[in-house]
């Protein structure tokens, strides 16, 4: 059942307001359910203390919400646990074990983490070994304290290693921990020509979140700004009962001016469908 507990709301297109501001446009938009991207100004995990995580969950409690996953940013910001350099990849390596600590703070059982990047003139299955082997470190991390974690896939443009289903299922079944499952993002997913039927059944249970937004297919729209099918999106995570959530991943600067308009236009379209 698609309701609006099913529905997470994100930060990210709130980047120009404080970070309280975000909290409370979710609660007077009746959302209880939220993903946090962790990024500066909000919650960059390497400006942040302990006792401030602290000071945020406070205040997320008090506004009646839960936040379902966390998001460290990853595309942004020189992260890469694929990369050649030694100095990199263990830096973004580190980076992600302080996210799991963040998340475990938090408590927040899912964190999301993407593939990393090789380079283009190099072979890709080499880049493909190094992700894998930080995935599988990490993954076991994660077990320790409870938490899973959701791989995503990318665009072309932003990784050379996971940016479709099959690449997805490759690296599920080579890793195989409990501990690491697969998501989805409509953008990437449209991009790459498949369909949220393929996911659903393909992952199955091992399916655990999905990144919902509209597109033409690139964008990270709100819905009804783009030419994705949501009502078909919808029937089908009703046909094969998803029972993870939908979290409103709206990036474009277009909204930044007005970010609540562009979730109340999100809510409109997905609850009238």
């Amino acid at each position: 059942m698609i309701d609006r507990r099913t529905i997470a709301g994100m930060n990210f297109h709130y980047a120009h307001y404080p970070f309280d501001y975000f909290l409370e446009s979710m609660k007077s938009l009746g959302i209880e359910k939220i993903e946090i991207w962790g990024a500066s100004p909000h919650l960059y995990v390497n400006d942040l203390q302990m006792t401030q995580i602290n000071v945020i969950k406070k205040k997320i409690k008090e506004q009646g919400l839960e936040v379902i996953c966390f998001t460290p940013e990853q595309c942004v910001y020189p992260v890469n646990i694929a990369a050649q350099e030694d100095y990199i990849r263990e830096r973004s390596i580190k980076y992600f074990e302080k996210s799991l600590q963040v998340c475990h703070q938090l408590e927040v059982a899912m964190l999301l983490i993407t593939p990393g990047w090789g380079y283009l003139s190099q072979p890709v299955e080499e880049a493909w070994s190094r992700s894998r082997d930080a995935l599988a470190g990490l993954a076991g991390q994660a077990g320790k304290l409870g938490i899973c974690l959701a791989l995503e896939p990318l665009t072309p443009q932003e990784s050379n290693l996971i940016t479709e289903l099959s690449s997805l299922k490759r690296m599920l079944s080579e890793i195989n921990s409990p501990y690491l499952k697969g998501m989805l993002d409509t953008i990437p997913m449209a991009m790459a020509g498949e369909d949220i039927e393929d996911y659903l059944r393909e992952l199955g249970q091992d399916l655990i979140h999905i990144h919902f937004i509209d597109g033409k297919p690139k964008g990270h729209l709100a819905w009804g700004d783009g030419i994705l099918p949501l009502q078909d999106y919808l029937e089908k995570l009703r046909r094969y009962d998803y029972q993870g959530y939908l979290s409103l991943e709206i990036t474009d600067r277009s909204y930044f001016i007005e970010p609540a308009q562009a979730v109340k236009q999100c809510l409109e379209q997905i609850l009238k469908s």
